[in-house]
């Protein structure tokens, strides 16, 4: 067990977060049937397709504001009873408008559940705008514009989510360019439902400094020496890897490969109670079935808090509690 040592996440989608628990007593709240969404504290997909519409099932289920605030509250304050002190957790303003509320006040209730459990247990978060790769490049540059514009302290980088295999990584440079320009953060979703070329193109087209997963980069040995030579760092999600099918199992995944090569790596759920993971458990996973060291493992925490969307006096901050 890792509970002795310190977390730090950089991928994790928040309504892909939500408990099964949660969930069932949000649409208790709201009087929605969730059958054959939940079955026995577990929710109910086969496969990438069938898992995005369990994802957007339970994502309907978060209203308002509040209901935000207990969603981000809730996972933050679970992460820190593992050891965790820092969390990036990826958020979609066009889920806000969505749903009825509208951006601002989606990030006004996330925002607020990231203070309590700061208040309450000392845990660092910040918000990581995405944008929805499968509904092209026009809606993504508008969100980009949005998060150019929103001057909030806990947004500090910019993603490129969704169905990988949909669009080019090219449809959405404007994108990039105009988070860029405004100073945030960039990662982007690649190398995961889609092979090294999508690793390649996003290196080429958006430059970012992470890579949401990219664990496919290690179908090309020119690409994972490009990786690490570069210090792009990787935001892996075994467990996730695993229940998606992308590996056949722990002892086909390439996170100590690609380590050992040079990359520098980090450990992150992803959407959690989907994958029947927690932050915890990939640490656990990483520690007692992949074989790394508590060192090693420190290591990664280490990588993912020097590469995290922050000052750099909370860096500091965060390097110091390690």
């Amino acid at each position: 067990m890792t509970l002795h040592l310190k977390k730090a996440e950089l991928h994790c989608h928040i309504e892909g977060a939500a408990p099964p628990a949660l969930a069932l007593a949000q649409a208790d709240k709201y009087g929605v049937d969730v059958s054959g969404l939940i079955e026995d504290g577990s929710y109910v997909w086969t496969d990438f397709s069938e898992f995005i519409v369990c994802y957007d099932r339970v994502a309907s289920l978060f209203r308002t504001e509040e209901d935000y605030a207990t969603l981000a509250e809730t996972y933050l304050t679970e992460l820190s009873a593992a050891g965790t002190i820092y969390s990036e957790i990826i958020v979609s303003p066009d889920h806000g408008n969505t749903i009825g509320i509208g951006a601002d006040a989606y990030l006004r209730g996330l925002a607020a559940g990231i203070e309590a459990a700061k208040a309450a247990t000392g845990i660092e978060g910040r918000m990581i705008i995405t944008i929805i790769r499968h509904l092209g490049g026009e809606p993504a540059e508008r969100t980009a514009f949005y998060a150019a514009r929103r001057d909030h302290p806990l947004v500090t980088g910019f993603n490129l989510a969704g169905e990988e295999r949909m669009y080019r990584v090219a449809d959405f440079a404007r994108a990039y360019d105009i988070a860029r320009d405004a100073g945030l953060g960039l990662t982007i979703h690649a190398g995961e439902m889609a092979g090294a070329d999508s690793v390649r193109d996003a290196l080429d087209i958006v430059r970012p400094s992470r890579i949401s997963h990219g664990v496919r980069a290690i179908e090309d040995a020119d690409l994972v020496r490009r990786i690490a030579a570069e210090g792009v760092v990787l935001e892996t999600c075994p467990g996730s890897n695993i229940a998606l099918g992308v590996f056949p199992g722990f002892h086909a995944h390439p996170l100590r490969a690609l380590r050992d090569a040079g990359c520098r790596v980090t450990l992150n759920a992803d959407d959690p109670p989907f994958f029947h993971t927690s932050l915890a458990q990939e640490y656990d996973i990483a520690s007692e079935v992949m074989g790394f060291a508590d060192a090693e493992i420190d290591a990664m925490t280490r990588t993912a808090i020097e590469a995290a969307f922050v000052d750099e006096d909370t860096r500091a901050m965060l390097l110091s509690k390690l």
